[in-house]
């Protein structure tokens, strides 16, 4: 059995069909663990899902933003975005199926035996893998229970943005979504930002990208999706980026995990 991880999917499902041929993927024995973000701006979230969907328990996957905003805007609580290609997955006859299906996906996968986990935007420096997880599985309960419409509705927001200033239970929800499905940048104090999107050379110079606090042991790993502009390049050691802009004409990025191999797809798109 081996192990892939791959970066944000976005619908380009001809690239990610590509990529498994590529290494030559079982769909029986082998495991693909996916950092979020399976569907929107490409051009098949809808065979996507499917795909992925039926490989059962050889697909590991976390829900990244765009997948947060799809299953939104599925129970009506927000509209599609102008650049999202949803129609035909919003359409299809087994629309509730596969979003029942996307709703149960954690917000955090953890590999057995080691300390490798895997989110669509990383971990706050205000976390420690535990606090992570702990909150991870407390979001998930809440968007799997009787009111996930209301929680739904209420992830969007972006105070606080301090961890510590997170006094209640929504206020805790809202900073695990944002933590990790949103972040990109901290300030000093490990607060989240949500405007800056671009590379570290370009970011204003009082912000630090998150995985340059160090808040994790060099025996920790950690894999995440979601910066496109860093196109792979993550300084810290054990971290490992993979959202290298398929949807905008770049490349699609998969890791096998024994041996650390790097593939790419290049867009396909004309």
């Amino acid at each position: 059995m081996a192990i892939y991880f791959v970066g944000d999917i976005q619908g380009c499902f001809s690239e990610l069909n590509a990529l498994l041929t590529q290494v030559g993927f079982s769909n029986n024995s082998d495991q693909l663990y996916i950092a979020g973000d399976l569907v929107a701006r490409g051009p098949n979230s809808l065979e996507t899902l499917r795909f992925i969907k039926s490989l059962g328990n050889n697909a590991k996957v976390v829900l990244g933003n765009h997948d947060l905003h799809l299953l939104a805007v599925y129970q009506g609580i927000k509209k599609v975005k102008k650049q999202d290609l949803l129609a035909s997955l919003l359409s299809a006859s087994d629309a509730p199926a596969l979003m029942q299906w996307l709703i149960q996906q954690p917000l955090i996968q953890k590999l057995p035996h080691e300390e490798t986990y895997m989110s669509h935007a990383g971990i706050s420096p205000q976390w420690t893998p535990t606090i992570a997880l702990q909150q991870a599985k407390i979001a998930h309960q809440h968007l799997t229970s009787s009111a996930s419409t209301t929680w739904l509705n209420n992830m969007y927001g972006e105070q606080p943005s301090n961890w510590l200033h997170a006094e209640d239970e929504l206020e805790q929800f809202r900073f695990t979504i944002n933590s990790l499905t949103r972040m990109r940048y901290c300030n000093a104090d490990g607060s989240l930002d949500f405007k800056c999107k671009e590379a570290p050379a370009d970011a204003p110079k009082e912000l630090t990208p998150w995985f340059k606090f160090k808040h994790l042991s060099d025996k920790t790993n950690w894999v995440f999706g979601h910066w496109a502009a860093l196109m792979g390049q993550c300084s810290a050691k054990n971290l490992y980026a993979l959202d290298t802009g398929c949807v905008w004409g770049q490349h699609m990025t998969m890791i096998r995990w024994h041996d650390k191999k790097i593939f790419t797809e290049q867009s396909h798109k004309s």
